[in-house]
């Protein structure tokens, strides 16, 4: 496509955006989602359809800023100590999920299509790399990122991001003439690129952007965004880490900064802009001349890889703690590879550990794989789709505006709603128990009906509006999942949450929450209390002693948090029981 002046940098615009406006609205309205609209739109204008765009790998290069911004922005959702706590998953579930999987699938390469070892590999390695790009669009579509499975997923991603590096490595090791000590040398410089964004996070960029607001120009603070994200992405691209994974330390930097969500509101339209855009240069890159010549071979090496990845997927999802349900979402989302294998298939043919037909093969795949995933993942979603529940005489939640929002009215959700109507304060409640909802209604208390576990529905039920948030529901996981949503996308909100026990407290604790309480210590004590005052124990004795079981619990459970007690979150108290108390005057029963 051919233009004199500004004319050959409008002209290319305006077509994408044409096709992208026209395909994704179809898409969809036919329930196959914005990502496979894009494909579709971008393999119609590539070389192999109507040929008005005959270099997709200029646009591809271009248009992988938006992972890097997609990135940046789910680094500013997650702080540091939260991503700590999170390393169990990343080095635990992502590290047994990529490295069982990329031994599968280079066992299934060599067995089943006769590849040569090193050409097995690269292809499972390639294959192994999930689409960051698809993946988190899924789950923000959804508002799944910040729940408990949306976090093992970017878990997964991340894990699967850092193995660029020593991916690259092995491959220059692999290449005919290389050293031996450049995958070393390799390593040391990630190493310091990577300690270089992290002092730079710590010490410099909260005074960088103090220094910019003194400018009150919107544009100089977006300016400055740009360039953090921009220059740490360059700066480990540069030390042969990813663009993205330089972006995502950047976010995470910046997560506890004053200027988050400033930054985040300027970057956002960006990001949107480059995913759209790099999702149709995904859909150019589809060689459909390759396709027809080589069908049989790509149906066989698609089905192969996508079977063997998914089984290996499902297994450790299982094996880690998943429920069947999750499992198999999981499995429809990663059963597919991403755009860093482009990046892999690249190094390696430059290399010359593969050739220019395996390239263009195993990049065919991995489109293929990509365009599929939302197919697979619509199938799935109705295979597992619940029953629906009857909702008659039960009104859902929308544009609700409470001071506080209640979820759950359970017998604890109940209680706690009775002390705050005593006062007279505006409150919304939502159950996701239609019965529970009738019954409510009978005796005056009005329950809107919502899942507490979806963002969309906390937004519905007024929760960005919400001083306060109640979790009062009776399940550990939901009220998990709820926490994380709040936490992550009503950040003004005060969040208090009902604990199952000590574990989950302390794990609550560690989340950040505001306040948390073991849905049964309150009325134990009240109960030892009223034993003690049975027993004839003066009223001054009973406070005491409840005062200080009170005060030595918060501070076992703070000293516990922080790890200088004990390892465990289920384990029991050990610490040994308080000085008896004066003993009670002896009372002779009648």
């Amino acid at each position: 496509m051919e233009a004199d002046g500004l004319g050959s940098f409008i002209g290319p615009i305006v077509v994408l955006t044409t096709a992208a406006v026209v395909a994704v609205p179809l898409f969809r309205r036919l329930g196959l989602g914005s990502v496979l609209g894009y494909f579709a739109a971008g393999a119609v204008v590539g070389p192999s359809v109507l040929g008005l765009f005959t270099d997709p790998d200029a646009i591809l290069s271009f248009a992988e800023l938006g992972i890097v911004m997609f990135l940046f922005i789910i680094g500013l959702a997650l702080r540091p100590q939260k991503l700590w706590a999170m390393r169990g998953q990343i080095f635990g579930l992502g590290l047994t999920q990529v490295y069982v999987a990329a031994a599968a699938l280079t066992l299934a390469g060599i067995v089943v299509f006769d590849f040569h070892p090193v050409t097995a590999f690269i292809a499972g390695a390639g294959f192994v790399l999930s689409s960051t790009a698809v993946i988190m669009s899924i789950l923000q579509e959804r508002g799944e990122i910040a729940g408990a499975e949306g976090q093992k997923s970017v878990s997964i991603m991340l894990f699967e991001d850092m193995q660029i590096v020593p991916l690259l490595a092995v491959i220059a090791f692999l290449s005919p003439g290389v050293q031996g000590d450049t995958g070393a040398a390799g390593i040391l410089l990630a190493l310091a690129g990577l300690a270089a964004v992290l002092i730079v996070g710590k010490w410099l960029l909260d005074p960088f952007f103090a220094l910019l607001a003194r400018a009150r120009a919107r544009e100089v603070l977006t300016a400055g965004a740009l360039l953090v994200v921009l220059g740490a992405s360059l700066l480990m691209e540069a030390v042969g880490l990813s663009m993205a994974m330089g972006a995502f330390l950047a976010g995470v930097m910046l997560s506890g900064s004053s200027y988050r969500h400033q930054i985040e509101s300027d970057i956002e339209p960006f990001k949107g802009l480059l995913m759209g855009l790099f999702f149709l240069a995904v859909g150019m890159s589809l060689d459909f001349a390759i396709v027809m010549v080589e069908w049989q071979f790509l149906v066989a090496l698609l089905v192969t890889y996508v079977l063997v990845k998914a089984a290996v997927v499902y297994v450790i999802a299982i094996l880690f703690g998943s429920a069947i349900r999750a499992a198999l979402r999981r499995t429809a989302m990663f059963a597919q590879g991403g755009e860093f294998a482009f990046v892999l298939f690249t190094a390696a043919v430059a290399s010359n550990v593969i050739d220019a037909r395996e390239n263009a093969i195993f990049s065919t795949v991995i489109i293929l794989s990509m365009a599929l995933t939302p197919l697979i993942l619509m199938v799935v979603e109705k295979l597992l789709r619940e029953p629906q529940v009857s909702l008659d005489g039960v009104e859902a939640a929308d544009g609700l505006r409470g001071e506080v929002l209640v979820i759950g009215f359970g017998r604890f959700g109940q209680i706690a709603l009775q002390v705050l109507l005593a006062r007279g304060v505006k409150v919304s409640v939502i159950d996701s128990n239609p019965d529970r909802i009738r019954e409510a209604e009978r005796f005056g208390f009005k329950v809107y009906y919502g899942d507490g576990t979806r963002l969309d529905i906390l937004r519905t039920s007024g929760a960005a509006q919400a001083q306060v948030i109640l979790i009062c529901v009776d399940d550990r996981k939901a009220v998990d999942t709820i926490a994380e949503l709040a936490m992550n996308a009503f950040p003004n909100a005060t969040l208090l949450a009902r604990s199952y026990d000590r574990g989950h407290a302390m794990e609550l604790i560690r989340k950040g929450i505001d306040f948390e309480i073991r849905e049964t210590v309150e009325s134990a004590l009240v109960m030892g209390a009223e034993g003690l005052r049975r027993l004839g124990c003066p009223e001054t004795s009973v406070t005491e002693a409840l005062e200080d079981i009170r005060r030595r619990d918060a501070q076992r459970l703070l000293e516990q948090v922080q790890g200088d007690l004990m390892s465990g979150a289920d384990k029991l108290l050990t610490e040994p029981v308080p000085e008896p108390l004066t003993p009670p005057p002896t009372k002779t029963r009648k």
